[in-house]
């Protein structure tokens, strides 16, 4: 798997994230996605060559290992950090979305004001509000649910985080009940309970980001509310205006508000 590009295409969203967001994507990356890639590869490299049972019955070890390992935990983590990264494409997707959009209404004059040309538009960071906030945050939920999915199918497949030195197997064709041994299990339940750990760290980090949008959104609108109460004609006055705005919007550059284009 091209594990840069995923790099780079959470790297453009990591623009419009919050300052959470952005030790998330740095925690994903660093002791995920790396040490998945430089040691737990090696760990696990002779995960199935080096499994052992004290029986030379034909098709024992395949079988037992089988059960035992129905999913590689390279690929599980590798699937895992893809199902993990996949909510942010929404995020992507909106940002460019927006972006169309402004580009489209700046070839029509509407935003010679705010930009200075079409690439002025791309370096433009967007703020995280109105639609844009409930994309943000349901990929946030999305990513707590798929961490949360993943952390208890690794629990229920392998019956905990710990690899145990002796495996009891007695599936057929095995003659009797067997012991069979897999390489190096202390070394391979210190990298599971590292991931199993960075996994708990970033589900809290995308709690903390949830809270912390939803938090704000409660201080806007107590604010905006609070300034009502102070300033009733000016907030009447507002709404006017963003009326006419509206008007002139619809109706184009060069319309006259009140008469139709």
């Amino acid at each position: 798997m091209d594990w840069g590009t995923l790099h780079a295409f959470l790297g453009g969203v990591n623009k419009h994230s919050t300052s959470i967001g952005k030790v998330w994507i740095t925690v994903l990356f660093i002791f995920r996605v790396m040490i998945l890639v430089v040691a737990a590869k090696e760990v696990w490299g002779d995960e199935q060559e080096d499994f052992v049972c004290n029986t030379l019955q034909p098709g024992c070890k395949n079988v037992c290992y089988d059960h035992f390992f129905p999913v590689s935990h390279i690929r599980l983590w590798a699937l895992q950090l893809i199902f993990v990264s996949t909510p942010a494409l929404l995020v992507a997707m909106h940002v460019a979305y927006h972006r169309q959009e402004a580009a489209r209404r700046f070839r029509r004059g509407e935003k010679r004001n705010e930009f200075k040309d079409l690439e002025d538009i791309k370096r433009q960071k967007v703020r995280i509000e109105g639609a844009l906030w409930w994309t943000y945050t349901s990929s946030i939920f999305f990513r707590i649910v798929f961490e949360a999915a993943f952390m208890y199918v690794f629990y229920f497949l392998y019956n905990g985080y710990h690899l145990p030195w002796v495996l009891k197997c007695g599936i057929d064709p095995c003659p009797n009940l067997v012991d069979c041994f897999i390489s190096r299990p202390t070394e391979k339940t210190v990298f599971t309970i590292f991931m199993i750990s960075a996994s708990v760290i970033c589900v809290l980090l995308n709690v903390a980001e949830l809270c912390y949008l939803l938090l704000r959104v409660c201080f806007h609108k107590s604010r905006r509310a609070q300034r009502q109460r102070d300033h009733p004609n000016h907030a009447l006055t507002e709404r006017k205006q963003n009326e006419v705005n509206e008007l002139i919007s619809d109706s184009g550059p060069n319309a006259v508000p009140g008469f139709p284009s």
